[in-house]
């Protein structure tokens, strides 16, 4: 297996991972997430592809893509309330429902964290819904904990 850097060529194989995991979201939380993996979702990724201070990274089995993670390098200045902030946010994550439960995904969460302390980053971020428990799992496995919380209430 490799972890590395995306390429343009490899943009096509990870909107088809992006739709399987958009799917999952749409099932999961129907009240947000829009059912259909639509155009204006598969172009996004050109998008980040395009962004400067993005990163798309990927997992590559047997010349396949079966795993990805966008990236982005987070600086927040001070302010009254907080402290300046640098840290890597884990935007998206995503392992082909074929590949999960195979190293994939530690894999790739190595290279992030060998990225993260290149960019002399301490702290990687992400957001997850609560619904995706096996992803919950998965992140605490690989040493994530809980530091803040959204909460809803429905009236």
């Amino acid at each position: 297996m490799t972890i590395r850097f995306a390429r343009a060529e490899d943009l096509p194989s990870v909107n088809l991972l992006r739709r399987e995991l958009h799917e999952l979201h749409a099932k999961g939380k129907p009240e947000i997430f829009q059912a259909g993996f639509t155009s204006q979702l598969e172009d996004y990724l050109y998008e980040i592809w395009e962004h400067p201070a993005k990163q798309l990274i990927v997992a590559e089995l047997d010349g396949k893509i079966c795993g990805f993670s966008v990236l982005q390098e987070i600086r927040k200045e001070a302010s009254p309330y907080k402290l300046p902030q640098h840290f890597l946010d884990l935007d998206e994550f995503g392992i082909s429902s074929a590949h999960r439960r195979q190293g994939v995904g530690t894999a790739l969460m190595d290279y992030i964290r060998k990225y993260a302390r290149e960019l002399g980053i301490e702290r990687i971020e992400l957001n997850m819904w609560e619904f995706n428990q096996a992803a919950l799992a998965f992140y605490e496995a690989n040493g994530f904990t809980t530091y803040r919380r959204f909460m809803e209430l429905k009236p």
